[in-house]
């Protein structure tokens, strides 16, 4: 045997062994492409019958005996909250099981008939081409009309969306231009009239029992269940936008954080009981104008670690304990000045105190340096803090402390000067870095909108609800922030929407967005 030659059953083994190898290989890679389908079905599975609970008991509501029911405002606020979660638990669900069988009927919407006196305003859309593949001229044979009712602040038109019909009598084709997709299929509403009832409901503070009166007194009697099932479609279909803004805000380094309580009523009781509305900014120095507002049943520090998730910067907020788990986490605690200077102010205001005036009087010199360099760049701000404010701050740490030596424990005096000397390193942090600001008065301005409003729009009648509030109150604030009508960017955003590829979702986010031409 020659020596160099290789041997036939050594090939044939080895060639068997690599086939097996590859054999294997592919049994695996299906192995886990089966358990992540099996994973991915027992989640749907699970949230489905979640979801299915959750819709069955405010059907159990929404259609109980009258008498376990409340009555009056209260009562309309929570039917208006009721049928908005029914729509929006609806569109989940269709969206966890996908496309119907086509054995399963199509349940036919009801629509509203439109009153004829309302003005038409036709959209015409056509074929680019009336040549047929095959060669021949289409002949129009027809048309399909939907009609939209639309809405400018007072005056109801209807868009008369005409589809004509093309036939190819060679080729027995039918042909016409594509429905364009719409952010509620199949619902009678433009996108304009859902962009006023959003702003209505979660800008101007008007819940949806009193735009029923204002729709009605201008030509269109508009059932709030109606309205309800639209605000709760968009609650769902705007959260992608509200997530991705979610992302933008923790690329930031610096934030600021506060939140504010809201009453809660869930269906079933009739007591309510405190939930919380957070909100959270990038740095008064940051390039971001946005705000995030996060709804939560409670005030427990887990949620704003939920919401932060690893996130690890700079933190702007007041002294509640819920922050403070954050701050052994990698992130770093800046105080609000305005607080400090607020107790203070309160001692002033009570007692005429000459020790609070004087105090005042510091931290009064240190916002007049904030005045002059708030416009400099971060560099020059930090450096003019360091030669002018920092000396300031420590004339005014010693006198504090000289101060306390000479006040009664417990007393309202020892009490203000306490809370600004147990914070005195987070309250001078942002001496040493141009980016930070010296309160959290940024964030307070973007809360005060709600305590204004949430008697009327955020009267709470679930967790869902609450959530869906803090979606849209997150758009809209931020377009504000950005300069934007928030009524003309919600009509522009929930046009797009439906034909927007996931992977460009940033573009319709309020500091990025401009009106499509």
């Amino acid at each position: 045997m020659n020596p160099h030659r290789p041997n036939l059953d050594d090939l044939d083994a080895h060639a068997l062994r690599e086939q097996a190898r590859a054999l294997m290989a592919q049994l695996g890679e299906k192995d886990q492409l089966l358990a992540s389908k099996q994973q991915e079905i027992l989640y749907k599975d699970t949230k489905i019958a979640q979801l299915t609970h959750e819709i069955a008991g405010l059907r159990r509501y929404q259609f109980g005996k009258k008498g376990e029911r409340l009555s009056g405002e209260q009562g309309s606020l929570l039917d208006e909250t009721v049928a908005a979660d029914i729509a929006a638990i609806e569109l989940e669900l269709k969206q966890l099981r996908g496309a119907p069988s086509i054995s399963q009927p199509k349940q036919q919407p009801k629509r509203v008939t439109l009153p004829a006196e309302l003005p038409r305003i036709e959209h015409r859309h056509e074929l680019d081409s009336t040549t047929c593949a095959c060669g021949c001229q289409l002949q129009r044979i027809g048309e399909d009309v939907a009609e939209k009712l639309d809405y400018v602040p007072g005056v109801f038109s209807v868009e008369r969306h005409i589809r004509g019909k093309w036939a190819c009598k060679q080729c027995q084709t039918l042909i016409q231009a594509p429905v364009a997709a719409h952010v509620i299929d199949k619902g009678m509403a433009s996108t304009g009239l859902l962009a006023q009832v959003l702003v209505a409901k979660y800008a101007d503070h008007l819940p949806l029992y009193r735009q029923e009166k204002i729709f009605e007194r201008a030509g269109m009697r508009l059932a709030r269940s109606t309205m309800a099932e639209w605000v709760g479609v968009c609650g769902v279909q705007l959260q992608p936008l509200a997530d991705a803004l979610r992302e933008a805000l923790l690329a930031h380094r610096v934030m600021h954080a506060d939140e504010t309580p809201v009453q809660m009523l869930k269906p079933g009781s009739k007591k309510t009981h405190r939930a919380y509305l957070w909100a959270y900014a990038p740095g008064a120095f940051e390039d971001l104008k946005a705000v995030v507002y996060d709804f939560t049943e409670g005030r427990a520090g887990e949620h704003a670690r939920s919401f932060l998730g690893d996130w690890q910067g700079s933190l702007i907020c007041d002294d509640y304990s819920g922050y403070k788990a954050l701050f052994t986490q990698g992130v770093v605690e800046i105080g609000c000045m305005a607080h400090a200077r607020r107790k203070f102010f309160e001692l002033h205001a009570s007692s005429k105190s000459q020790l609070a005036e004087q105090a005042l009087q510091y931290i009064g010199q240190l916002y007049e340096i904030e005045r002059q360099v708030k416009d400099l760049p971060a560099d020059v701000r930090r450096r003019i803090r360091q030669e002018q404010a920092r000396p300031l701050a420590d004339t005014l740490h010693q006198w504090m402390l000289a101060q306390r030596q000479r006040v009664p424990e417990g007393s309202a005096t020892a009490k203000a000067l306490d809370y600004s000397l147990k914070r005195w390193g987070a309250l001078t942090r942002y001496l040493d870095d141009g980016l930070l600001p010296i309160d959290n008065n940024r964030i307070e301005q973007q809360i005060r909108p709600i305590a204004v409003g949430r008697n009327n729009w955020l009267f709470a009648g679930s967790l869902r609800a609450g959530r869906r509030a803090a979606v849209v109150m997150t758009l809209i604030q931020s377009a504000k922030l950005n300069g934007h009508d928030p009524y003309a960017y919600l009509k522009d955003v929930l046009t797009r929407l439906p034909t927007q590829p996931a992977s460009r979702i940033n573009e319709l986010l309020p500091h990025n967005w401009a009106p499509s031409a």
